[in-house]
């Protein structure tokens, strides 16, 4: 019996627009529902004296393909953002990502050969020691930052800021996390390799609103309190959510970590200079400071709005009730996903995507890409 709908979208993410945007071209019949009083996922902006505060943390697109960006604008023009974070270390100003702006700040270095020198010397350090306890491979993370980038820059800018990220200190985490640091040996301050990057002019609600134009949907629904109803009413299932909940947390949960904001209105045009700022030091419990006016002003513009909106980042273990943001992906939880996927892979009618359906870490860019090329969804 052919039922009212060909799809039936649980999350309003970038992932579930997405898709029913690309599907709903395609001549298919979509609905979109989501638990929320708000469509657009962790992509939602609210607008505060004039500003686009991003509730669930800063976004920032950014691709190399020229097939996504051209998609993405074809939905809403964006601006010239350029993510160009810094690190306040014990009130002590450093660039990001580690580049020639960075040594000089650290070492008072100030050509490429003087930084890698610097660099190759306290690597080496480090090597020597991990030697004098019989071992070449780094047995944790902090043996494997050292090994990449030296002692000084790791204290300074890695070990507090990662210890509040993941709520472990640095010796207790697996090396795998960093497998690799940028050191650019340029003077060159923006955090992305990719040829493209930038915010939609008006807010992310403004690509979630176009994705969406046009497409039937729900808020504040919650899928699991009457899911027989809404798995009646779709030919397939597009499940965005966790997939330990979708099932019923047979095998055990999945741990995440999560962030909580602090949003304050400061009654100043310009709090801090800059839209990212990072705590690298362990005593500031916060990650970072966003300033979320930055992301869409420029320059004097900044000073147009008399106010100005910032929210301070606590990074903590997630518990029931709370949204839950990044994958621990380590050897036990990556183990009890492979469990769900097994089951996930048998479903004939249930496609499982985003960053909670397959319990993986994506970039905006990567679930953009992934969709448009599976042009055939399923």
């Amino acid at each position: 019996m052919d039922k009212k709908y060909d799809y039936l979208i649980v999350g309003s993410g970038l992932y579930g627009a997405t898709f029913a945007h690309l599907a709903t071209k395609q001549g298919k019949h979509c609905l979109v529902i989501d638990k929320r009083s708000h469509l657009g996922g962790n992509l939602y902006c609210e607008n505060v004296e004039g500003i686009n505060v991003h509730k669930y943390g800063a976004h920032i697109f950014h691709t190399s393909n020229k097939q996504v960006w051209d998609f993405v604008n074809s939905i809403v023009e964006f601006n010239r953002y350029t993510n160009s974070p810094i690190a306040n270390y014990k009130g002590k100003l450093y660039n990001l990502p580690f580049n020639m702006n960075t040594f000089y700040q650290m070492w008072g270095v100030t050509t490429p050969a003087e930084a890698i020198a610097k660099i190759e010397e306290q690597k080496a350090e480090v090597t020597a020691r991990m030697r004098n306890d019989g071992v070449t491979i780094p047995r944790n993370l902090e043996e494997q930052a050292q090994m990449l980038i030296g002692k000084d820059i790791y204290e300074r800018l890695i070990k507090g800021y990662t210890e509040k990220q993941w709520g472990r200190k640095c010796t207790e985490l697996p090396a795998f996390i960093i497998k690799r640091l940028p050191v650019r040996l340029v003077f060159d301050n923006n955090y992305f390799n990719d040829k493209y990057q930038g915010i939609p002019i008006g807010g992310y609600n403004k690509l979630i609103e176009g994705l969406l134009d046009g497409i039937e949907t729900k808020i504040e629904v919650d899928f699991f309190a009457n899911r027989s109803y809404w798995e009646g009413l779709a030919n397939k299932i597009v499940f965005t959510g966790k997939i330990d909940e979708y099932y019923n947390y047979r095998f055990g949960k999945l741990e995440y970590r999560t962030v909580r904001f602090e949003e304050e209105i400061q009654d100043m045009p310009n709090y801090q200079g800059n839209a990212v700022v990072n705590y690298t030091d362990r005593e500031i419990p916060y990650t970072r400071i966003i300033e979320h006016k930055h992301f869409e002003m420029f320059g004097q513009d900044v000073y147009s709005c008399p106010k100005t909106i910032i929210s301070k980042e606590y990074s903590t273990e997630w518990k029931d009730g709370m949204e839950p943001y990044y994958p621990v992906n380590d050897e036990r939880n990556n183990s009890l996903y492979q469990q769900y996927k097994e089951l996930a892979d048998k479903e004939e009618k249930v496609i499982f995507g985003g960053r909670l359906a397959e319990y993986k870490y994506y970039d905006m860019h990567q679930i953009v890409e992934n969709l448009l090329t599976h042009s055939n969804l399923g």
